[in-house]
């Protein structure tokens, strides 16, 4: 959740799908919080696409400056 407040305050959610922008924050949880699901996992979950989280995931660890290592 605070990941997509912090989304939602900086402005990053406008025009974009609210499932894609949930389902890249989940990722970006569980690889934070050291219970890692693949991309692929979390995009059957959600009903999206792997490309739409790959996207979504960058614009958040970029302009969040969140810092992750894989």
């Amino acid at each position: 959740m605070k990941i997509l407040q912090e989304a939602a305050h900086g402005e990053l959610t406008s025009g974009r799908g609210p499932t894609g922008m949930a389902a890249a924050s989940l990722y970006i949880a569980s690889v934070l919080c050291g219970e890692r699901r693949t991309q692929r996992e979390v995009a059957d979950v959600a009903g999206v696409t792997e490309v739409t989280i790959r996207n979504r995931y960058k614009e958040l660890t970029k302009k969040l400056d969140i810092d992750i290592t894989l």
